[in-house]
C-alpha cells in the first residue's frame, strides 16, 4: 500500500513572511529596447566606415597637374618653359590639369608665382595690367654693382638715377616699383647684364636717356611682389 506524499509547506516566518525558495524575487520583465536608437547607431557606424573607405580610395587616385618651375611675376605671361607636368594625389583642390596647358600659356600671372607652386585657377588672369596701355618695356645694360645679385624676372625694383662724380645733380628715384620682365646675365667677357623692366610710359623717356650714359642703377624690393 502506497502512501501519497504531500507537498512540503514552507513555514511562515515570525512576521508572516515566506522563507526559503518562496522568498525569492519574482522575475523582472526585460527592459523595452528602442529600435530607432539602435538603427541610428548602426547607420553612424556604417557611415564612418564608408567615409574612411572613400578617403583611403581617393588618396590613392592620382591626377596630372601643372607645376611652375620658374618664377613668374605679376602680369607676366605664363611661359610654356615654366610649366611642368606632375602626378599628385587627388585631394579635391582645384589644381589646373595638365591637359589645359595650352590654354594657360595664353594667360598672365595674377600674382608672383614662385618655383615649385602647383597652379590653381586663381593664379592666372586673361589680361595683364602690367603690359597694358600706359606701360613701356625698357632695356637696361647694367654692370656689376648697378643691380643686385640674384635678380630674377618677376622681382620689383626701384630705378635710381645715379649721376657721375663730376655732376652737380643729385640722384633721385625715377621709378618707385618697376617690374623686372627678364634678366640676361653678363657673358664670359664680362659684358653688362641686360635687364628689361616694365615702367609707366610717362617715365620711360627719362630712364632711357639716363641709361644711355650709364647713370642708372636698380635696387630690389623683396617685399613688393
Amino acid at each position: 500500500m502506497r502512501t501519497s506524499e504531500k507537498p512540503a509547506v514552507t513555514p511562515a516566518g515570525p512576521n508572516g513572511a515566506l522563507s526559503g525558495p518562496a522568498s525569492r524575487k519574482l522575475p523582472v520583465p526585460p527592459r523595452e529596447r528602442k529600435p530607432a536608437l539602435a538603427a541610428l547607431a548602426v547607420l553612424l557606424i556604417l557611415g564612418g566606415a564608408l567615409a574612411s573607405t572613400l578617403l583611403v580610395m581617393r588618396s590613392g587616385e592620382r591626377i596630372s597637374a601643372i607645376r611652375v618651375t620658374q618664377q613668374i611675376g605679376t602680369g607676366q605671361p605664363m611661359s610654356a618653359e615654366a610649366l611642368q607636368e606632375v602626378q599628385i594625389a587627388d585631394t579635391g583642390i582645384d589644381y589646373v590639369p595638365w591637359s589645359r596647358r595650352f590654354e594657360v600659356v595664353r594667360n598672365f600671372a595674377a600674382t608672383t608665382i614662385l618655383p615649385g607652386t602647383l597652379l590653381t585657377e586663381q593664379m592666372t588672369i586673361t589680361a595683364s595690367q602690367e603690359l597694358g596701355p600706359g606701360k613701356a618695356k625698357v632695356g637696361l645694360a647694367l654692370k656689376a654693382g648697378q643691380y643686385p645679385a640674384g635678380l630674377d624676372k618677376g622681382d620689383r625694383v626701384q630705378v635710381v638715377y645715379v649721376p657721375g662724380r663730376t655732376s652737380q645733380t643729385a640722384g633721385r628715384v625715377l621709378a618707385q616699383s618697376a617690374l623686372v620682365h627678364s634678366v640676361s646675365p653678363p657673358g664670359r667677357t664680362g659684358s653688362s647684364g641686360l635687364i628689361t623692366i616694365i615702367v609707366d610710359s610717362s617715365v620711360s623717356p627719362d630712364i632711357v636717356a639716363r641709361a644711355s650714359t650709364g647713370e642708372i642703377a636698380v635696387a630690389e624690393l623683396p617685399g613688393a611682389r
